[in-house]
């Protein structure tokens, strides 16, 4: 089992920048495909972004394409996601989530893909 604490969110102007970033319990980081998923108030969970395993492959939903970068460090124990070009539309609450990925190459996009997450962090951005 591993635990996720996810840390970075705060308010930011339109346009601003921020770096979330989850650190997971546990030596064995390197088997879990990782992925940022985003709740908005009213709204249903929705994917962001997703890893594989080593950190070689990835997924962004289509409207952060471009803006949010998912990378991992493995020595870390540590998924990040750099945030540029912020909207106010991506105000929200981000949770960080992991799986056992048996397939190196696998990255998912479905939150029921998904076993563990951390509690989540506020996302505010101001127009």
């Amino acid at each position: 089992q591993v635990q996720l604490v996810e840390s970075g969110g705060g308010l930011v102007q339109a346009g601003g920048s921020l770096r979330l970033s989850c650190a997971a319990s546990g030596r064995t980081f390197n088997i879990y495909a990782m992925g940022w998923f985003r709740q908005a108030p009213g709204k249903e969970r929705e994917f962001v972004a997703g890893i594989n395993r080593n950190g070689g492959n990835t997924n962004y939903f289509d409207s952060v394409k471009g803006r949010f970068t998912i990378s991992r460090d493995n020595a870390k124990n540590t998924v990040y996601l750099q945030m540029n070009s912020l909207k106010p539309e991506d105000t929200a609450v981000y949770y960080c989530a992991a799986t056992v990925a048996w397939n190196t190459r696998t990255v998912l996009t479905t939150g029921a893909q998904y076993d563990y997450w951390g509690q989540g962090t506020q996302v505010s951005v101001s127009s």
